[in-house]
């Protein structure tokens, strides 16, 4: 970590657990939005006098927010530094989720949840490139593996604490919780203080750094991991949008032996972390990306396979489809911090622009489920196969780099 004045660093050189709750808490802003009013949306539909399918637009909205909003926050940061744009972004997430708590009408949500994602983004692009202000190099690989890691908890929780507050207080109540989570994540930026040393900033003019991303685009090294990273969630929100339909729909599954399979994923990412988090530092990003990458491929295929043919029924479906899901916990933090190597004073921009890309990816792999949908699992196996051999694809394109 570069030492530089008093007033760019961690206050007072926090401790590691101090920084890791932190970083955690603002990385997992955008499941957290997202899930803990899950269980809440037929009530909210039900209040608004809509059909439940109208709430769709706005996890859309959200989306939309959360990717485009990382492309304004990144250059922010790399010029101005990271703390006081995430404070910012988490005043205008707690206003956004206040407007929500008041909303009347799908419309009036959506707009509010469109404030809350923008303010959430700047949480998520800068969280990761606090890691590398303070944990440059394999270091900052094995943090970035360890931060997911614990993040990957807030899926498993968020729904269960959503329909505990919906049940006991009503729907409203569950963005007044989120409004308290965004204060409590707001101190604790504040405690934790400025991570990117004054040296260290981009000196440009503000618009020359955003027009940094015309020559990130054309930066195979930052776009090679970005393209991974974006590929491989057009699978991961195929899954989240496609499978509750199939398991429940089609399989039969109850809605809570569904939340089982759900967390079963989750957990298989999260172990997958902590074996990044340990090994990195000795096989580098690349030949992690190149294995993860490879694996989904082949889990692709064989949930395709598995999705036509029938092959072992729910089970034979279940266990490929979770070693696609898995295979998050070695790409998403090799390919995030092999993205930041060398990244010198746009850090925050290529942050930004990894972050956008992984949400484009997500919105196009939701919209691709919902609109390929037909009651089966083969639409869902062959996008998965689809996002498997792209993601692999984009993966040749890795040059071999050790942190």
């Amino acid at each position: 970590m570069t030492v530089a004045d008093k007033d760019t660093l961690p206050r007072p050189h926090a401790a590691v657990w101090h920084v890791m709750i932190v970083l955690a808490a603002l990385m997992a802003f955008a499941g957290l939005s997202t899930d803990i009013y899950l269980p809440a949306m037929p009530e909210i539909a039900d209040s608004f006098g809509v059909d439940h399918g109208a709430m769709e637009f706005t996890v859309t909205s959200f989306l939309i927010g959360l990717s485009l909003g990382q492309l304004v926050w990144g250059p922010i940061s790399d010029k101005f530094g990271r703390m006081w744009p995430v404070v910012i972004g988490l005043g205008l997430f707690i206003i956004g989720t206040i407007g929500c708590a008041l909303s009347s009408s799908v419309p009036e949500m959506v707009v509010w949840r469109v404030l809350q994602a923008t303010g959430a983004s700047a949480s998520v692009v800068l969280s990761r490139a606090m890691i590398r202000d303070l944990y440059p190099g394999a270091r900052g690989a094995q943090m970035m593996s360890l931060l997911i890691a614990v993040m990957t908890i807030s899926p498993l929780i968020a729904p269960s604490i959503g329909a505990q507050v919906a049940g006991a207080f009503g729907w409203r109540a569950v963005f007044w919780v989120l409004g308290g989570i965004g204060i409590m994540a707001l101190l604790g930026m504040l405690s934790l203080g400025e991570t990117l040393a004054k040296p260290e900033r981009n000196d440009s003019a503000l618009g020359a750094s955003f027009r940094a991303y015309a020559v990130l685009l054309c930066n195979r090294h930052v776009m090679a991991h970005a393209l991974v990273v974006g590929l491989f969630y057009v699978g991961m929100f195929a899954y989240i949008a496609g499978t509750p339909a199939i398991f429940i729909g089609f399989y039969g599954l109850s809605p809570e032996a569904y939340g089982l399979v759900f967390g079963s994923g989750v957990v298989g990412i999260f172990i997958l972390n902590l074996i990044n988090g340990r090994i990195v530092a000795r096989t580098g990003t690349t030949l992690l990306l190149r294995i993860g990458a490879t694996a989904t491929l082949a889990f692709g295929a064989l949930i395709a396979v598995t999705a036509v043919s029938g092959i072992g029924g729910v089970l034979g479906f279940y266990l490929p489809l979770m070693g696609f899901v898995a295979m998050s916990g070695l790409i998403m933090p090799s390919a995030l911090s092999g993205a930041m190597l060398g990244a010198g004073r746009n850090a925050g921009a290529i942050a930004a622009l990894c972050g956008a890309i992984q949400y484009g990816g997500g919105i196009f792999g939701s919209a691709l489920a919902g609109f390929f949908a037909d009651g089966t699992p083969a639409p869902l196996g062959f996008i998965l196969l689809a996002a498997g051999a792209l993601t692999f694809a984009a993966s040749l394109m890795l040059r071999t780099q050790r942190c």
